[in-house]
């Protein structure tokens, strides 16, 4: 029987496409297994870069995660009486923060930046941005690219854990992200990391020189 919740994902996450389907179709208990179960293999695959085994998989995270991706990606043009239902389809996280369930749940929400550009270019004043951009202010890893107000964060004690930080400093560099790089306590970070190599890694950006005694790697 054809699952248009696990071809959303599965179409989204091996070929970067969607299929826009007539209805948002309500998810079975069925499909959450078979969608954590996929995760879990995925999750798997990428935790061989964490240079970690003590990061567990939170399912619960995973599957909120796949049904908010899933319900954003629907509800890009199948809006007809969907206003009312938007809080019920794209709920907030009700688990803990914790590095597995911000991983876990990165799977999914790492395409989130994607689909607000998206929703924006459509209608800048559309409901379902705000919603989406509260999700990825609280899983920021996830919204690297977006464009989220994160100065004010206490970085010293977001990037506390070691392979937290490895990977969020590779997607900043990945994706050439300025406004982040240019916060000076992660700026240090990146200049530690980079030593001599730096202009190998990213050319164009500004060191900044003021001392941050905070910054060890």
């Amino acid at each position: 029987m054809k699952s248009p919740f696990l071809d959303t994902l599965f179409l989204l996450r091996k070929e970067e496409c969607i299929t826009i389907f007539e209805e948002v179709k309500k998810i079975s208990p069925k499909e959450e297994q078979e969608a954590a179960a996929y995760f879990e293999t995925e999750f798997e695959k990428e935790r061989l870069e964490f240079l970690s085994d003590q990061i567990s998989f939170d399912t619960d995270a995973a599957v909120w995660a796949a049904k908010i991706l899933y319900h954003s990606v629907q509800l890009y043009l199948v809006r007809e009486n969907t206003e009312k239902d938007l809080a019920t389809l794209i709920p907030s996280f009700k688990g803990k923060f914790t590095l597995s369930s911000k991983l876990s749940a990165d799977l999914s929400l790492r395409f989130l930046p994607q689909i607000i550009i998206a929703l924006k270019n459509l209608d800048a004043d559309d409901l379902l941005i705000p919603l989406l951009e509260n999700i990825l202010q609280q899983f920021h890893y996830s919204g690297i690219e977006a464009d989220l107000d994160l100065e004010k964060l206490n970085w010293e004690q977001e990037l506390q854990d070691k392979t937290y930080r490895k990977l969020y400093l590779e997607r900043i560099v990945e994706n050439k992200v300025y406004r982040l790089a240019e916060i000076p306590y992660i700026n240090a970070l990146l200049t530690a990391e980079f030593g001599w190599y730096k202009d190998i890694f990213w050319r164009e950006l500004k060191i900044n020189n003021t001392d941050h005694h905070d910054s060890k790697y």
